[in-house]
């Protein structure tokens, strides 16, 4: 058995982290922490956990997560570069859901997240845990930095053309929408219901977070540097990532399958036929991404459609098929869960 601990367990990212390892048959959750919340039965906040996960929430400070075999970080950023040196020195395996490590040029993390580093020489050792991509790093790895969700889904969807050198790198293009559940369990008013539902909008359109990290990771993809537009939207849904992006063309290749052979043994994506239109419902609640290829008018420009359920594959779900990986299970272990329909 794998001895788990989670630091942060009382957000969408925690809980969903709890709902995969409950159901994880070689999954023993230890320690469940929240300073706001210690001493509180985990299924007394989450009833849908009751009978699947007797512990209490326990202070941090009190945990014995030196035990555990690996711990999950489903904090706030800035949360795990200060806590995760200590584990990690014990001989802890560490898998981060925030963006502490994620980013590689340390000043570049900085400006973007408007705070000092406490442990840069970290995010060197880190290991950027997109498996499609890092596989083989992954398995050795003592600490994970687990994507973002608009990274899982931007990358996944290019990642064959930029690997193929088949398209333009200078103008990618990513319009990317996002259920509210991404913006995290709190009170805010811009997720408020009444704020959020039967409404459409994008955001950060001058600069969001997560750019710099597809950036970094598409210029690995081509081996050269990339130029990114990204725009993110909020959506009036609980769940889900659609991710529509652009590459022009630079190179006559079988588009179609090109995506096929390289996700042939990719057990959570799934690239769809020919002119098909992936849904976010199509993947609610499932670790699949799901990919389609069109060329619109037989023109220059390519579009794929990418989705995934910002909770699972794009967070929890992708963490959990990280520890398979990196404790030699099979990745589909505790990740069989079908999409929920309707």
């Amino acid at each position: 058995m794998i001895k788990i601990g989670i630091v942060g367990g009382t957000g969408y990212t925690g809980v969903e982290l709890l709902r995969l390892l409950a159901q994880h048959p070689d999954a023993e959750l230890t320690a469940i922490t929240s300073r706001g919340e210690a001493g509180m039965a985990v299924s007394d906040m989450f009833p849908s956990l009751r009978g699947h996960v007797d512990l209490k929430f326990e202070d941090p400070a009190k945990a014995n997560l030196a035990a555990c075999d690996v711990v999950f970080f489903a904090t706030p950023n800035g949360i795990a570069m200060q806590q995760a040196p200590a584990l990690l020195a014990a001989g802890v395996r560490v898998i981060d859901l925030a963006a502490d490590f994620r980013i590689r040029d340390v000043a570049e993390w900085e400006r973007w997240y408007g705070m000092q580093h406490a442990c840069p020489d970290w995010v060197a050792k880190a290991v950027y845990g997109l498996p499609e991509l890092n596989r083989d790093t992954i398995r050795g790895a003592q600490l994970v930095a687990n994507p973002g969700c608009y990274p899982t889904a931007v990358q996944l969807g290019l990642m064959p053309l930029l690997e193929s050198g088949a398209v333009e790198t200078g103008h990618l293009i990513a319009d990317a929408k996002s259920g509210v559940s991404g913006a995290g369990r709190k009170a805010e008013t811009h997720i408020l219901f009444s704020e959020a539902g039967d409404n459409f909008k994008a955001y950060g359109v001058a600069g969001h977070r997560h750019l710099p990290e597809i950036r970094q990771g598409l210029t690995s993809m081509a081996s050269k540097p990339v130029g990114l537009t990204f725009v993110p939207h909020l959506t009036p849904l609980i769940r889900g990532i659609h991710a529509t992006l652009y590459a022009r063309i630079e190179r006559e290749i079988d588009f179609q399958a090109l995506f096929e052979e390289r996700y042939a043994s990719e057990c959570f994506v799934d690239v769809l036929p020919a002119k098909s239109h992936p849904e976010t419902r199509s993947v609610r609640a499932s670790n699949m991404c799901r990919i389609a290829v069109h060329r619109p008018q037989g023109g220059d420009t390519l579009v794929v459609l990418s989705v995934i359920d910002n909770l699972v594959k794009g967070a929890a779900g992708q963490a959990v098929q990280n520890m398979n990986i990196m404790f030699d299970r099979d990745e589909k272990t505790g990740l069989w869960q079908l999409p929920v329909l309707p």
